[in-house]
């Protein structure tokens, strides 16, 4: 089995977990964002108290099943929003200010705010 058969077995798997408990129609877009700041939240604190690998991991996790359901009530997969982006993002051009990376167009708009 490829990874990427793996890795859409997964994000089946999770739909159909969520869906067997409710939350893909029973809860809400703006519930479940809810729900992602808090798994965010335990990822900076995670990131921020220099946790090891395995607690960065579970948090990431815990979003992408979060970031699943919220792609499932959109009647869209967490897959087609991550090449959807990709494609986005594959060309652009940039340069890194304090560790963060600015897209050339934002570039430009800086230089003339400044």
């Amino acid at each position: 089995m490829s990874e990427y058969t793996h890795e859409y077995k997964t994000e089946w798997a999770v739909t159909d977990w969520a869906e067997a408990r409710n939350l893909i129609q029973g809860s809400t877009p703006a519930a479940q964002v809810l729900k992602l700041a808090e798994e965010m939240g335990e990822l900076a604190g995670a990131i921020a108290k220099g946790k090891d690998r395995d607690y960065v991991v579970d948090a990431i996790g815990d979003m992408m099943v979060v970031l699943t359901i919220i792609a499932a009530q959109h009647r869209t997969t967490l897959s087609i929003c991550f090449e959807n982006a990709y494609q986005e993002i594959k060309d652009r051009k940039g340069k890194m200010v304090d560790g963060v990376f600015i897209k050339e167009s934002d570039l430009e708009k800086l230089k003339y705010e400044l």
